[in-house]
């Protein structure tokens, strides 16, 4: 328990992760540069899309803390930033909801699910769009592929969809304190979300031993990879029809 109360020693940690990831060659500077676009739009849609949500269900508490636009500086945690690109698992700053301010045309619990499913959600649909993009650039721009600015731009967005896929996937694991745990309550009998509640620094050191241990990858991954699969086959598959 003292570990987990004093957040240095888990900052610690997760830098050393990243570190390791570094110095063992996993990943490149080249990498890192192409990475960072996808990584920016993907935090700051989805905490956008907390924010929108919440504000379109009655509270203001996004709107009143300038988390109503899509200007990266008003989404970013730079440490978050920093665990995303080098260690593969990072976060937005979190959107503040008061549950309060619903404007109860359904319970305070399905509002906040709501809000909470919505940053995945944009995700997903943002790798959607992505990959409608990436698509109808090799179809119809081809000519792009020739030059390296061309090549570049597609592998930033190949980087963006992977990104994107992968936090909205993650976020919805059912441990605090991501998303998906915010989700499962709304579906809980009273009791169990009481002793959810009441039991939550236990799902914390479920989430911290799944992310070092690397479990996180592979619950994930495989998920991850149905995913680009599927957009790849859908998507691939219609923009094929235009050869």
């Amino acid at each position: 328990m003292f570990f987990l109360s004093n957040p240095s020693y888990i900052y610690i940690l997760l830098i050393a992760m990243a570190l390791s990831s570094i110095l063992s060659g996993q990943i490149s500077i080249v990498s890192i540069l192409l990475t960072i676009p996808g990584v920016l739009l993907a935090i700051t849609f989805h905490e956008f899309a907390h924010a929108y949500v919440a504000d379109k269900l009655g509270d203001d508490t996004p709107r009143r803390q300038g988390r109503l636009n899509l200007n990266p500086l008003s989404h970013i945690d730079p440490f978050g930033i920093f665990m995303l690109i080098f260690a593969h698992i990072g976060w937005g700053k979190p959107v503040q909801i008061n549950p309060r301010n619903f404007d109860r045309k359904m319970s305070a619990s399905a509002c906040e699910a709501l809000v909470a499913f919505a940053g995945p959600l944009m995700n997903f649909i943002l790798s959607i769009a992505l990959s409608i993009i990436f698509y109808a650039i090799g179809t119809f721009f081809s000519g792009l592929l020739d030059i390296t600015v061309g090549k570049t731009i597609m592998t930033m967005l190949q980087y963006a969809i992977i990104v994107n896929v992968g936090l909205g996937v993650f976020n919805l694991i059912p441990l605090p304190p991501l998303d998906g745990s915010k989700i499962l309550k709304n579906f809980l009998p009273y009791n169990a979300k009481v002793w959810m509640e009441n039991h939550e620094m236990i799902f914390y050191i479920i989430f911290l031993v799944i992310w070092i241990t690397d479990l996180a990858s592979l619950i994930i991954n495989p998920i991850i990879n149905a995913i680009m699969v599927g957009l790849d086959s859908v998507i691939g598959g219609l923009f094929s029809l235009f050869l």
